[in-house]
């Protein structure tokens, strides 16, 4: 291997190592940190790396294998679970915008064929990109995040279409992939087209059959890395097999995972491509950051600037409405139409793919790959922005929805905050006859529960007027179950200042929170993790052959002196170097506790 491949290498991942953490401290999220390590290492940075193409080609597998997992959930189960927002709001995404950019190239002079062709390559957002934030933001399983994830998968599929008709748009004889059968280089681009949806149906009817038998067969021999190389050699022969064709790599990975989508193996093929994966994605981000073309940049400042901005602000807007339209709440909404208003990795390719067909020119080419890798470049910082400055804006100036009238206000036990935590207690006092008033400040929420019928309220339980009109005055109980820490704790201090005969138990995250829900007149307070981590390690120790009884009698006396020690600890709370002291004393004593009931039971059972 020559040495300059094991610098670029070097260099490649000592800039991730430096940079990614800098972006993640500051909460600017990895794929920034990816693109300005990029950037930074490249022609136009440090000039570490001088060629960027060589080491695109190579990160581009990450690409592969990341359309080749996201082909693997396009299960039937999943896709008829979402057929409304991927077909409905996925479709009409991709043809509002597909049809708006059409129109502003057609208004700008351009041939229809160059107008269409540019406007399905940026009507896709990234699905690296996209997937990375909401994943490291917790979003997933919120409603933009199911949706986003929606109208990607939608994307996705669509880029199958989009490079059939590309060739029918070509109005010159294009230039052939070296790649492409010798046979389909001198066919109709009709031909053309037909013959790559008739090998896309046939790898998935075939595989479909011929890949459960052949991962049983591999499965027998219990080596793991044979299993792990089997799926390679799948992703890879597929995506040869579409290349012969004429078909980008990146869609032959994803009919790949299509075929793989209902096997019995495919949680096991995920977890052992996955790894390859993040890292593969990661050097093609950097490799995205370091081509980008700055001395266009510098050529052409204003147009690409407004380039970037028509192409985020008309998706931005589209998704936005298009939210609205579908169902999503108006802080929901935002974070969908930030997350996907870039352009995405696919335009990379359907934009190469419309040059060497000669829809469009070199120069043309080059300057819209540059707007769509600043699109996403820019996507990060937007969601940081977001967060910051529109969201609290855009709440504080749109119309307010009015709280619910609550019936329920002679009920005993109000629960405050109705999520994960909440509805375990609730569903549990509710099953033996203990009526609950029940509130809940997340409309996402609320809607999602009464689909289940449930009867929640909302509300903003920090209002002392809300907390009254839901009987504070009279009830006996205030369960503050919400997630929020700090609005825990200001709910606490409301409720103990304006209905002091109330007796308050409350959610507390960690120890200083439960320090602070004390202070505020927290009357009780559980800890939302200790109890499921103890039990887990019981489990543990029971794994490794101790006493199961002996072990639940342990953790039950673990509990106790924690709590205990807990609480003694608030006196020291806010005076770090005697709360450390206090912190070793308590921990000396509880392993002289249990190590001391462990010697009376080993001698108990050698008696015995």
């Amino acid at each position: 291997m020559e040495s300059g491949y094991l610098f670029n290498m070097f260099v490649f991942l000592a800039a991730a190592c430096v940079v990614v953490p800098l972006a993640s401290r500051f909460r600017l999220g990895s794929v920034l940190g990816y693109l300005v390590a990029g950037v930074l290492i490249g022609p136009f940075g440090f000039g570490f790396i001088e060629n960027p193409q060589e080491i695109l080609h190579f990160a581009e597998f990450g690409v592969v294998m990341m359309l080749f997992l996201i082909g693997m959930e396009l299960e039937p189960a999943t896709l008829w679970r979402l057929r409304r927002m991927i077909v409905g709001l996925g479709g009409l995404q991709v043809l509002l915008t597909t049809t708006a950019f059409a129109s502003i190239g057609l208004a700008m002079g351009y041939d229809w064929p160059i107008s269409l062709a540019v406007s399905m390559a940026l009507s896709l957002s990234s699905t690296a990109l996209v997937l990375q934030m909401l994943q490291e933001k917790g979003l997933m399983q919120t409603s933009a995040g199911e949706s986003a994830f929606s109208v990607l998968l939608f994307q996705d599929i669509a880029v199958i279409p989009i490079l059939i008709i590309m060739p029918l748009l070509a109005t010159a004889t294009p230039s052939i992939d070296p790649n492409t059968a010798d046979f389909l280089r001198d066919i109709p681009a009709y031909a053309h087209a037909l013959i790559i949806a008739g090998v896309i149906t046939a790898v998935v009817l075939i595989g479909r059959y011929f890949s459960r038998h052949l991962f049983r067969f591999v499965a027998k021999t219990r080596l793991r890395e044979v299993f792990t190389a089997t799926s390679l050699a799948l992703v890879v022969g597929i995506t040869l097999l579409m290349l012969a064709v004429g078909v980008s790599p990146a869609l032959g990975a994803f009919v790949a995972g299509v075929v793989l989508a209902n096997s019995e193996y495919k949680h096991t093929i995920e977890t052992d491509i996955e790894p390859f994966k993040g890292l593969l994605l990661g050097l093609f981000f950097i490799s995205v950051g370091m081509g980008m073309d700055f001395a266009l940049m510098q050529e052409q400042p204003l147009s690409i600037s407004a380039a970037v901005a028509i192409l985020v602000a008309t998706k931005a807007i589209i998704l936005f409405v298009l939210g609205r339209k579908f169902g999503l709440a108006g802080s929901q909404d935002t974070v969908f139409s930030f997350a996907l208003a870039q352009g995405g990795e696919f335009a990379f390719v359907l934009l190469q793919f419309a040059g060497g067909l000669e829809i469009i020119s070199p120069d043309q080419s080059s300057f819209l790959i540059l707007t769509v890798a600043l699109s996403m470049a820019s996507t990060p910082l937007m969601m940081m922005l977001n967060d910051r400055l529109v969201r609290p804006y855009f709440m504080s100036v749109l119309p307010k929805r009015d709280y619910d009238t609550i019936d329920d206000s002679d009920n005993q036990v109000i629960i405050a905050g109705y999520g994960r935590f909440g509805q375990i207690i609730g569903r549990f006092m509710s099953a033996q006859g203990v009526n609950l008033t029940i509130l809940e400040s997340d409309p996402d929420q609320i809607e999602l529960l009464r689909r289940f019928e449930s009867k929640v309220y909302y509300g903003d339980a920090s209002h002392p007027e809300l907390l009254r009109n839901a009987g504070a005055a009279h009830a006996k109980l205030l369960i503050v179950a919400v997630d929020n820490a700090d609005k825990a704790v200001e709910i606490v201090r409301i409720a103990r200042n304006e209905f002091p005969h109330l007796t308050i138990f409350s959610r507390a995250r960690n120890r200083r929170h439960a320090y602070e829900l004390d202070k505020a007149g927290a009357s009780y307070f559980q800890r939302e993790t200790f109890d499921s981590s103890l039990v887990m390690a019981q489990e543990a120790m029971k794994f490794f052959g101790f006493n199961a009884i002996t072990m639940k009698k342990k953790a039950k006396k673990f509990k106790e002196f924690d709590e205990k020690m807990l609480r003694d600890s608030f006196e020291f709370f806010d005076k770090e170097p005697e709360l450390i002291n206090f912190a070793r004393q308590a921990r000396s004593e509880l392993e002289r506790i249990l190590q001391g009931d462990q010697l009376i039971d080993e001698s108990l059972e050698k008696k015995a």
